[in-house]
């Protein structure tokens, strides 16, 4: 009997169901699943190995990714981070909101590069605690960061052919709906289900918006709506193997009430001089990879992210643990919330995706499978997403 098997005999399941359910697409348990994220050096070739073969009943042969560009609406923000190099005060150097016509400047730039993708990340609601964003949103003409928001996914989507995909943090029932009306797709990692984060001197302390149901009502609210919703959790900041095996259940919770989630990622923290985490320990490479196979075997059929310029040098270990997508990749605009990890060039993660036996090709902010029902619907969006996807639902680029 294979180690990794054996090592599961006390499991409620038998040992050899237990790998062949997994082998099958068929979720794990909880209880597998903490034995598996904890299983030693020894064993996780096979954990890969099956974290693999389950990547490959649910899209064989294929590994995704978005030529996006990455617009930093405002980088004002009243979440405090203890990993957060991303956020300022509006005092501090660099704070910045752009323009509309710099949002519009980038992102003609990126569609001349290809790019398909407009991601949208700002700070959550800086307006309730800065008057100086307040006042920045009254000479803009709007009365908060989110009607910001959607004119500027307004705005993209009606002048390029970029389709956006906000990260907008916290979002209302209603809110998910006017979003959704310009964006095919958005996106609110979940991080961690641990409240203990929120304790003084955790990665959460002083970040009102974090608190686990806050985003669990969030993400609920969009899958009423049949949203597509990118999600994810942060590797490293504090919680515990346990506690990425709960966050992972939550979501596999929340899509099987409502099949809404496209996409979960699995993040690694990683260290910045600057930060209150600075002599916090990055997670390791098993780690990371014991975390993605984990993922897949626990969400067979969601499609499993890994950021490659967060996991340099070894990115492409990535792919035999299970992920079948690299998430956004830009060849114009840096990774503006890890600035000091720049992407790969697109030939670099093509050569390197080949060489694990895997097509690399370029998708949309939305995944394929719920693109059908975004077209269904008329309007602009309808026809923007017409125009930019081909018979699989892939972007109509090649990678």
């Amino acid at each position: 009997m294979p180690p990794l098997i054996n090592s599961l005999a006390s499991c409620a399941d038998s040992p050899a169901s237990t790998l062949q359910e997994a082998l099958s697409v068929v979720p794990v348990s909880r209880v597998d699943a903490l034995r598996l994220i904890r299983c030693p050096d020894a064993e996780l070739p096979e954990l890969l190995a099956a974290g693999r073969t389950a990547k490959e009943r649910f899209k064989p042969g294929i590994v995704t990714y978005s030529r996006k560009v990455f617009l930093p609406l405002t980088n004002l923000c009243r979440d405090y981070c203890g990993y957060c190099t991303f956020r300022r005060d509006p005092t501090d150097p660099g704070a910045h909101t752009m323009t509309p016509e710099e949002v519009l400047a980038v992102a003609r730039h990126g569609e001349q590069l290809g790019c398909t993708e407009a991601l949208f990340s700002l700070g959550d609601k800086p307006e309730l605690v800065f008057p100086e964003m307040r006042e920045t949103l009254r000479r803009l003409g709007y009365k908060s960061t989110l009607h910001y928001l959607e004119a500027m996914c307004e705005l993209v989507l009606r002048e390029t052919s970029l389709l956006p995909h906000p990260n907008p943090g916290l979002l209302s029932g209603e809110w998910i709906e006017r979003l959704a009306a310009v964006s095919p797709s958005m996106g609110l990692m979940l991080e961690t289900t641990n409240r203990a984060l929120l304790a003084p001197g955790a990665a959460h302390d002083n970040a009102p918006d974090k608190v686990p149901a806050k985003r669990l009502r969030t993400l609920e609210e969009a899958g009423k709506r049949k949203v597509p919703f990118t999600t994810g959790l942060l590797i490293g900041i504090g919680e515990t193997a346990e506690d990425r095996v709960d966050t992972l259940l939550a979501i596999r919770d929340l899509h099987e009430r409502y099949g809404h989630i496209q996409e979960v990622i699995v993040q690694n923290f990683r260290v910045k001089p600057a930060i209150p985490m600075a002599h916090w320990p990055e997670p390791s490479r098993g780690q990371m990879l014991r975390a993605v196979a984990v993922a897949r075997l626990l969400l067979p059929n969601i499609n499993i992210q890994a950021p490659p310029n967060l996991n340099a040098p070894y990115y492409e270990e990535l792919l035999d643990a299970g992920i079948n997508d690299w998430g956004g990749v830009s060849p114009l605009t840096p990774d503006f919330i890890n600035p000091e990890k720049p992407w790969p060039h697109l030939e670099q993660l093509r050569l390197r995706t080949e060489a694990r036996g895997f097509q690399l090709q370029q998708r949309l902010p939305v995944y394929p499978e719920f693109i059908p029902a975004a077209m269904a619907k008329s309007g602009l969006l309808a026809k923007k997403l017409r125009a930019a996807a081909d018979t699989r639902g892939l972007a109509r680029r090649a990678a």
